[in-house]
């Protein structure tokens, strides 16, 4: 049994390898804020990385990932967190994350967006709606402003003397 698992977080290593450093970023942030949550005190540990979108655009980058994480034998303030069993049948928690960065040489987050929760929550409509009602705005970020000061937009802003 213990082989299936050792497998499974093998192919999540080769995966997050693969990743665009936006992706690992991302990854890296929604571990954080889920480890963050008073009511988290296990150690928690990517399982599978879903539905990666990354897009850009003139305002920015879009990266959009839903991230299957599984519960480890280890506390969540443990010291050497590699050596951490996965407990079978445990929780399994299912987080969306949208985030927008600029183009920056060290991309700033322009917005985000992330919701976490048992994976059979993220089959509810109205959660499934909202979460793409709250992923459509971040990806819009930045947008507004880039159509508020277009090249030339104030070349004839004044007008010449009578």
């Amino acid at each position: 049994m213990r082989l299936p698992v050792a497998l499974c977080l093998g192919l999540a290593a080769l995966a997050a390898a693969g990743q665009a450093p936006l992706q690992r970023r991302v990854l890296r942030e929604v571990l954080e804020q889920f480890h963050g949550r008073s009511s988290v005190h296990a150690l928690f540990k990517e399982q599978a990385v879903e539905g990666v979108v990354e897009r850009e655009d003139p305002s920015g980058t879009f990266v959009q990932l839903r991230v299957t994480l599984v519960q480890t034998a280890c506390g969540k303030r443990t010291p050497r967190r590699q050596n951490c069993r996965v407990l079978e049948n445990r929780r399994k928690p299912v987080c969306l994350a949208c985030y927008k960065f600029d183009h920056g040489d060290v991309p700033k987050v322009l917005d985000k967006y992330q919701n976490c929760g048992a994976s059979h929550h993220l089959a509810v409509k109205e959660i499934k709606q909202r979460d793409e009602a709250e992923c459509r705005a971040v990806e819009d970020a930045g947008k507004a402003v880039d159509a508020l000061y277009l090249p030339g937009m104030y070349a004839f802003s004044k007008g010449l003397p009578a």
